[in-house]
């Protein structure tokens, strides 16, 4: 018994060792923005200076990757760079902690804040948030771990999969500002806004864009992306039927309260056969697809009309996360 009570100090000992490396969790302090504790949304967002929200705990593992006290892998997200954490995402790699307790990726302790709007609350990114004046530098410290052993830089991203990429810069390109479904069998029903673009049976959905003045002389070009399940991170999609769809131009952008009954007219109708017909496109998971290609309507807001034609059917949450799904345009 006495020799079991002398080798248990040590024992303990080598166990707290062994944690103190790569495998560790702590808790984070900023310096810089507003400071102070690290906390985080209840959707893995990590906030500096916001009230209310639950300190986030952080374990570190031997590739350099962070997941939080749930599980969720962190990660660096295109375009913008935030750092946050992911249900289901695989840990970004490359972060270590220095002798200092200081967080770096690799190699750098640089990292920046930008403020968010909700209640005090601060983004944190590893570069500086285009468009924000207000973004400061800032500094993560750890309150435990030894210093970590710097892994080793991380291999280069495999080829996408992604059936086309956008601009790596989210200035470079146009998302919906405004997604609208309407109801041919309920005419005057208003739905709202939508995250999500709906083409099925009676369902249609209506896109608006705006389109900055600096593309003024550019060529707009209309894309539909569409990258298979498998491939998509923070998105998804119901597809079926023989995946045809009419997409047409509308002589006015859609609001809040369209309904199919007080739809915009269509200008003109995309995809015209050699008859000078409507014809139709066909979109379907693996494809990227080029809509249309004209002169960037510079400090305009118009609108596009997806609808299903026949059996198609297509419900998907518009999203430029990789790998990015729905429609765009992107200026040239």
């Amino acid at each position: 018994m006495r020799s079991a009570a002398l080798l248990l100090p040590a024992v303990a000992q080598a166990l707290v060792a062994r944690e103190a490396g790569t495998g560790c969790c702590f808790h984070l302090t900023a310096e810089g923005g507003p400071g102070g504790r690290v906390d985080q949304l209840f959707d893995g967002q990590n906030r500096i200076g916001q009230t209310g929200l639950p300190e986030g705990q952080y374990c570190i593992n031997g590739n350099g990757g962070l997941t939080d006290s749930h599980g969720r892998g962190c990660i660096i997200t295109p375009p913008t760079g935030q750092w946050q954490c992911d249900a289901g995402a695989t840990p970004t790699p490359g972060f270590s902690v220095g002798s200092d307790g200081k967080i770096a990726m690799n190699g750098s302790t640089s990292f920046y804040g930008a403020p968010t709007g909700d209640n005090g609350g601060w983004n944190i990114y590893d570069k500086p948030l285009h468009g924000e004046p207000k973004t400061t530098g800032v500094t993560l410290t750890a309150d435990n771990c030894d210093a970590t052993k710097q892994p080793p830089p991380a291999p280069a991203p495999p080829k996408s999969a992604c059936p086309a990429e956008l601009p790596s810069k989210i200035k470079d390109f146009e998302f919906p500002h405004l997604i609208v479904p309407v109801d041919s069998k309920h005419p005057d029903q208003s739905y709202g806004t939508s995250y999500n673009g709906t083409a099925e049976g009676t369902v249609s959905s209506i896109f608006n864009f705006d389109i900055p003045l600096s593309t003024k002389g550019k060529t707009c070009n209309l894309k539909f992306l569409f990258p298979e399940q498998k491939d998509l991170e923070t998105s998804a999609f119901e597809y079926g039927g023989d995946g045809q769809f009419q997409l047409s131009v509308l002589g006015a952008p859609a609001t809040e309260s369209t309904t199919y009954a007080t739809a915009p007219k269509v200008e003109k109708d995309l995809g015209l056969t050699f008859l000078r017909t409507p014809g139709s496109f066909t979109l379907a998971p693996g494809t990227a697809v080029e809509i249309a290609s004209v002169p960037c309507p510079a400090g305009e807001r118009f609108g596009i009309w997806l609808q299903p034609v026949g059996n198609a059917k297509l419900n998907f949450f518009q999203d430029y996360n990789p790998c990015p799904i729905g429609l765009y345009v992107v200026p040239q």
